[in-house]
């Protein structure tokens, strides 16, 4: 699956998902001061392999708002979540992303899936590179990712 995200001028970014054998979907991005969620959703999606919002599009579900999957992507959603709070607010230990991470999802009511102390330093250091790739483009040029 490939993942065009494209910096526009406004209030919004773009996302266009290709997927074999499916057409083209896009998706407005609100800006929010730092890389797209769905960019957040990449960078978490591709450390743990399985659950989240990108998983359940590749298997063939609309890239939509509306994505409905199950226990496991929504603590992948709390997990992206609580990598966004940290690029907003600053890093904290990855004990402390990892407890609030726990807490979130036991406060929605849904198991957390494991992340190690490894897996938070990984994902950190994808954003880190996604966050440099994307402030480096200038307007209406485009970051490709595969999945």
């Amino acid at each position: 699956m490939r993942l065009i995200f494209t910096k526009r001028d406004g209030k919004y970014d773009d996302l266009l998902v290709e997927r074999e054998g499916r057409p083209p979907e896009g998706i407005r991005c609100p800006k929010q001061g730092i890389i797209p969620h769905d960019m957040v959703h990449y960078a978490v999606e591709s450390i743990l392999v399985g659950g989240g919002f990108l998983s359940l599009v590749a298997q063939g579900q609309a890239a939509a708002f509306g994505t409905v999957g199950g226990d496991p992507e929504e603590a992948v959603e709390r997990l992206v979540e609580n990598f966004q709070a940290e690029m907003w607010g600053g890093r904290v230990t990855a004990e402390a992303l990892i407890a609030s991470y726990e807490h979130a999802c036991c406060a929605r009511g849904h198991p957390a899936v494991p992340v190690s102390r490894a897996d938070v330093e990984n994902i950190r250091s994808r954003i880190d590179d996604l966050t440099a790739r994307w402030s480096a483009l200038p307007l209406n040029a485009s970051l490709t990712l595969e999945l």
